[in-house]
């Protein structure tokens, strides 16, 4: 545990990955320090309120807000604590929660239209007792200070166990297993290798600049578009030694994707993946990786498989369990706080997966 986790609750990721995000943030997002340390992250952006709404909603306001040049007004100035690398809000343990929201909120409330706690878990089976309770205290104090509660993304993990993958396979149905098996015939024909960051190959520039167009593939065929990924940033954590595992995936010599992780004590914790379309979908890439991450885990004796925020109906299929986290949201205008408060369920999407497990 790096002098960082050590100040922090809810760290799931190893250093490296933080501080990566912390000099390379997303396009358009602005760190924020002002004399802070780094051990509660904040960054500011314009945000788009219709980033988490359904994909079919958002695509019929979308056309009605931009028939009427309405943009600008559904994209407001906001200040997010939390970062957008690590799967929960980082919080400093030797602070009382009251004073710090209490601080965030005269200091920033007059400069920003928003202000929001992100990723704050709930009662997670990820965590230890110990960063619940402060999460909770957390949630109790937001609430107090009158910030609202905005149910946030479906995180997805697996409990890995010793079980081999036959066996995981006897967990589905007949014809889930069937399914399963035709798709991971596509194994033999891919070439699977690993890699771990700062190897020398990715002093390349050319290679980085191919594997960032996958992530930029995957990035521009996604439903939600939040935080856009710089290559700076992938260039740090794959040329320095953050502690990422890498695995590769080719078709007779053609890249078709690679899967970014990392082995944080008993979790292999999912990042980033990207993909060579539409050969990769051809190839049932997504599903492959899926079963590689779950023997990797295996292999090396590790407990926990976390998936990531994105597809959790997809993942959910695929055997995962799902926790949820809250957002805690102040609205400068009192106006727009009345009637955001009352529409929140729009905006809690992965709500609904969850519910329906």
């Amino acid at each position: 545990m790096s002098e960082w986790e050590a100040l922090r609750f809810n760290q799931l990721e190893p250093e490296a990955l933080i501080q990566a995000f912390m000099r390379h943030p997303p396009v358009d997002f602005t760190i924020i320090k002002e004399g802070d340390s780094d051990l509660l992250p904040k960054f500011a952006t314009s945000f788009d309120l219709m980033t988490t709404l359904e994909p079919a909603l958002r695509r019929r306001l979308q056309a009605w807000v931009n028939r009427w040049g309405m943009a600008g007004w559904l994209r407001p100035r906001a200040l997010f604590i939390g970062t957008t690398v690590s799967e929960y809000a980082l919080l400093p343990r030797n602070e009382e929660p009251e004073n710090l929201i209490a601080d965030l909120l005269q200091r920033y409330r007059r400069h920003y239209a928003f202000i929001i706690i992100k990723d704050v878990p709930v009662q997670s089976p990820l965590l230890e007792d110990a960063d619940n309770t402060c999460s909770r205290q957390w949630s109790e104090q937001a609430q107090a200070a009158g910030m609202f509660a905005l149910k946030g993304q479906a995180l997805a993990w697996v409990d890995v166990g010793d079980a081999d993958e036959e066996t995981w396979l006897n967990r589905f149905s007949k014809s889930r297993r069937k399914d399963f098996r035709r798709k991971l015939r596509q194994r033999h024909e891919l070439e699977i290798t690993t890699l771990y960051a700062g190897d020398p190959c990715f002093q390349s520039e050319s290679l980085l600049r191919s594997w960032y167009a996958l992530y930029e593939a995957v990035y521009q065929q996604s439903d939600t578009h939040f935080d856009f990924l710089t290559p700076a940033f992938f260039a740090d954590l794959l040329q320095e030694d953050s502690g990422a595992v890498i695995f590769v995936y080719h078709h007779q010599g053609v890249l078709l994707g690679y899967n970014l992780c990392f082995e944080v004590g008993d979790k292999l914790v999912d990042k980033y993946i990207g993909m060579k379309y539409p050969e990769a979908r051809e190839h049932h890439l997504y599903f492959v990786s899926w079963f590689h991450n779950l023997a990797y885990a295996r292999s090396r004796g590790l407990t926990r498989y976390v998936a990531g925020w994105t597809d959790p109906e997809v993942k959910r299929s695929l055997g995962a369990a799902l926790t949820m986290t809250q957002h805690w949201v102040y609205i400068r205008n009192p106006w727009l706080r009345w009637i955001l408060g009352r529409l929140r369920f729009l905006f809690e999407a992965d709500a609904r997966v969850e519910s329906s497990s």
